[in-house]
């Protein structure tokens, strides 16, 4: 195993864990544990757990801070979240807004979208993407996602961005 000054150092392992997560995550609607990755990977325990860490401080995953849960891989995320998707006969969930249309963009699929506007009555929005084209519950295309922070600040707090 690698020496914790060495978490900067991405290798091939790494990559391929990534990989595995995200086929993990199209298959089973949920992040695989590092257990799993290292089994899918035929990996030590040790390699994949490290590999988690330094995807972590890469930002190509998310762990939930303390643990090597994933809590995102964009644009899925690892836990119920506001943002439903149904997609290939699969329920997956969002992080946000950008998110919940990125998760058809990555699987190359229409897809149900539920949500809701982040307005005081959290009003719920349902929209459908039909060959890359975003329509809502009316049927029409037109719409506003709003984003409370600038890009460049979304890593400050990634998870409540």
């Amino acid at each position: 195993m690698r020496a914790a000054d060495d978490l900067d150092q991405i290798d091939d392992l790494d990559w391929s864990v990534r990989t595995a997560v995200y086929s993990f995550i199209t298959e089973q609607t949920r992040p695989p544990t590092v257990e799993e990755a290292a089994a899918l990977l035929g990996v030590p325990r040790e390699g994949a757990a490290l590999a988690f860490q330094r995807l972590n401080q890469r930002h190509a995953l998310f762990l939930e801070p303390g643990t090597l849960t994933i809590q995102m891989a964009h644009p899925f995320s690892g836990i119920s979240t506001p943002f439903k998707v149904q997609a290939n006969g699969r329920t997956y969930f969002a992080n946000c807004a950008w998110d919940m249309l990125g998760i058809p963009a990555a699987l190359h699929a229409d897809a149900e979208i539920e949500a809701h506007y982040a307005d005081a009555a959290n009003t719920p929005v349902t929209l459908s993407v039909r060959g890359g084209h975003v329509y809502g519950h009316d049927g029409g295309t037109e719409g506003v996602i709003h984003f409370p922070l600038p890009f460049q600040r979304w890593y400050d707090d990634l998870v409540r961005t």
